[in-house]
């Protein structure tokens, strides 16, 4: 399979804050909806690649987010200053859609939190109707790379695509697979979900193969990481390993190859950070899966609302 083309990068962008507001709300199943925000200023927003990463900016109060736009682009050490009743609340989430000739952005949001209890995105997009304000913080100009908050980027030389994640990753791998055209390159999707109802229809390239992975409540990962060991197996990829993987502390794991590598295959995975961690010990120690190979991506840590 071949990748639609990427835009040619000119310079690295600036992030800044984009007004908004709610343009449609449609519910997928019973834990996504999908947010269509609107507005005049994000016919500018910086569209870059299919797993981009932007932020939702939720104001407690405007004095403070004036203060945020009014620093620009060291936004970030005021935010830390702001005390904390006065502090906007920023969550990431991944571009589902961009339509720039009409100004909008289409986000799919998890709706009963991600650890079973709604934090305050999760909260305001549950209650989102038309018309309600929403303020985006991404990048200011088209391009490609993890300046732009992306990570997608498959060496040339992949002849096998594995792709894998829990309900927070389901928006990344559903535009990618959307982006992939016809080819000679071998294509897995494995997403798990919290139900069978959150399954998705999803423009699939000729190839390539989604399998959604129901939890119906058992524990997170127990699906997800015995499909992905069997799925790289039945590959092909798995080999003796060199030598066993480094462990990760307690921060994020986020290790993600570098674009220019060559391997015939390349893994990209994403979601909670202990099931993140889980599936590296498997494929790097395990099954021989060389690093440099994989994407491995912790979105979000178990407990932590969001």
């Amino acid at each position: 399979m071949t990748l639609t083309a990427q835009p040619e990068v000119v310079a690295a962008p600036a992030w800044q804050f984009f007004d908004a507001s709610v343009a449609a709300v449609r519910r997928l199943g019973p834990s996504f909806v999908r947010l269509t925000l609107t507005g005049t200023e994000l016919a500018g927003f910086g569209a870059a690649g299919c797993d981009q990463r932007f932020k939702l900016v939720l104001s407690r109060d405007d004095a403070g987010l004036a203060r945020l736009r009014d620093r620009g682009q060291a936004w970030y050490p005021e935010y830390c200053a702001l005390p904390e009743e006065q502090r906007p609340v920023i969550r990431t989430y991944t571009v589902r859609a961009y339509r720039p000739e009409c100004a909008e952005l289409d986000v799919d949001v998890v709706l009963h939190g991600v650890d079973g209890h709604a934090g305050p995105a999760a909260s305001w997009a549950a209650a989102a109707v038309p018309g309600d304000r929403i303020v985006l913080l991404g990048p200011d100009r088209p391009g490609a790379g993890r300046a732009w908050g992306v990570e997608w980027a498959p060496p040339p030389a992949a002849r096998t695509l594995l792709l894998a994640g829990d309900e927070t990753a389901v928006p990344a791998v559903c535009a990618i697979l959307e982006s992939l055209t016809s080819g000679p390159r071998s294509v897995t999707a494995l997403l798990e979900v919290p139900t069978a109802d959150d399954a998705m229809n999803v423009a699939l390239p000729a190839g390539a193969t989604l399998r959604w992975l129901p939890r119906n409540g058992v524990a997170r990962g127990s699906r997800l990481v015995p499909a992905v060991h069997a799925a790289l197996c039945e590959l092909g990829i798995a080999s003796t390993p060199a030598t066993p993987p480094e462990e990760v502390g307690d921060e994020l794991l986020w290790e993600v190859p570098d674009p220019d590598a060559a391997s015939g295959c390349y893994a990209w995975l994403a979601g909670e950070a202990g099931v993140v961690k889980t599936l590296r010990r498997r494929l790097v120690g395990d099954l021989g899966v060389p690093r440099g190979s994989v994407a491995f991506m912790g979105y979000w840590r178990q407990g932590v609302a969001s």
